[in-house]
């Protein structure tokens, strides 16, 4: 009987041991980016895999990559006036025809596979005096010239 109990016990060990593992693997894996697509002004689109599921985790990662989408996507892109925005887009099972009704298209590329599912992940924007926005799920943060984060809830 002790034997049983301990092959049991075995087992139950081994299979947390897996589930934890892959569940440490699936939140830890970088943020794939797929592309970015620029419109008219200052608006751009990116198009993510692997996001951070927690709104604390999609604005640490913004922070900490900023400098990097800066560098190597030209992410913020800003008007003559010095606004911007960027939503980052879920990708999904990746490019679609149009449905002709709510999927997103992107006009710097050919149809007929230029198309996404609307589903975003968060957004960044600034205003007239500079304040960064965070958009996430709950609510939108906002950042101020000193850096001062102030959550706001969503109306």
């Amino acid at each position: 009987m002790k034997t049983n109990n301990r092959k049991i016990l075995y087992a139950l060990f081994l299979s947390g041991s897996c589930l934890s593992g892959y569940l440490l693997w699936f939140l830890l894996r970088p943020v794939d980016i797929i592309a970015v697509h620029h419109s008219e002004n200052s608006f751009t689109s990116v198009l993510i895999r692997h996001y951070p599921f927690t709104d604390k985790g999609k604005i640490q990662w913004w922070l900490e990559n900023q400098g990097r989408l800066k560098e190597k996507y030209g992410i913020p892109k800003t008007d003559n006036d010095g606004f911007f925005e960027v939503i980052f887009w879920d990708f999904g099972e990746g490019y679609k025809e149009t449905d002709g009704y709510d999927r997103l298209c992107f006009t710097d590329m050919r149809p007929s596979l230029n198309c996404i599912e609307k589903n975003k992940v968060f957004a960044v924007w600034n205003n007239k005096n500079k304040d960064i926005f965070l958009g996430v799920d709950d609510g939108f943060y906002r950042i101020d010239e000193n850096g001062k984060m102030v959550k706001t809830k969503y109306k």
